[in-house]
């Protein structure tokens, strides 16, 4: 169907004969989502209402914003300090900050490590949310910008936050992908295994991103270039390994084979 207006209008026109339809116009706001179109093409996706709506619940609407999510320093731990005397507002905030990272990826791996104390928070853990917000409101108008690209590869970086748990020691897996020249997923995890080496961390990032990457090249040409970027060059040479070990299953060496691993 693409852009043709001729086939958008024959399928709108099917439905409505079935359904009691209403032309909305353009799309401007959907699920908390704004909508903007800029004069160079493509589409903008902000929150700055949601994000404002949040200010005003937690009452930092006047707080005064901040450059990063989340300062270096000390981990943060599950046990340690007094416990938050309201769990259902931290429970409420980092939910919804959850949804926020829609179109704020950069937040990711900051809610990602609120999350973690989302059982018994404590006032360590609520200072943490309150950085979040106070640097959501310096980048309030900040957006997510889509737009054409003649660009069709994928392209997948990854990093690991090795034993930054400072309560199990586990580490912290980040990665995002671009199609072409649009930021299309991301995300944080943590991961559940120990890990003793942090090239063993990095290998776990690269194999999360792999299996993102399969599942967008489900919706795409299978076809397309798919490239894997990781800092570490022993995790990279390990996953190069695998590629002609006796040892491992036809099946799952086309999936090595698949992706050109570099270093960024």
């Amino acid at each position: 169907m693409g852009n043709s207006k001729k086939y958008v209008n024959s399928l709108v026109h099917s439905l409505n004969s079935q359904f009691a339809l209403k032309d909305l116009g353009k799309l401007s706001y959907f699920l908390e989502v704004e909508v903007s179109y800029p004069t160079n093409g493509g589409l903008f996706l902000s929150q700055s209402k949601y994000i404002t709506d949040l200010l005003q619940r937690t009452k930092m609407l006047d707080a005064k914003p901040i450059s990063t999510s989340m300062v270096s320093g000390p981990l943060l731990s599950a046990f340690q300090g007094e416990l938050f005397h309201d769990v259902h507002l931290y429970r409420s905030i980092v939910g919804a900050l959850q949804y926020a990272t829609l179109t704020h990826p950069e937040i990711s791996y900051s809610v990602n490590k609120a999350c973690q104390f989302i059982h018994t928070p404590k006032h360590t853990h609520w200072q943490l949310v309150k950085k979040i917000l106070r640097y959501l409101k310096g980048v309030l108008y900040h957006a997510l910008w889509l737009s054409k690209s003649d660009n069709m590869s994928l392209d997948g970086f990854v990093d690991a936050n090795w034993a930054s748990d400072p309560d199990d020691r586990k580490s912290t897996s980040g990665f995002c992908v671009y199609f072409g020249n649009n930021l299309v997923s991301w995300g944080s995890k943590k991961q559940s295994i120990i890990d003793r080496s942090s090239t063993k961390a990095e290998y776990r990032c690269l194999t999360l991103l792999a299996t993102e990457l399969e599942e967008l090249l489900e919706l795409q040409d299978q076809n397309l270039a798919s490239t894997i970027r990781d800092q570490q060059r022993r995790a990279l040479e390990l996953w190069e390994s695998w590629k002609y070990d006796k040892l491992v299953k036809s099946q799952h060496k086309m999936v090595f084979k698949r992706y050109s691993v570099q270093r960024w």
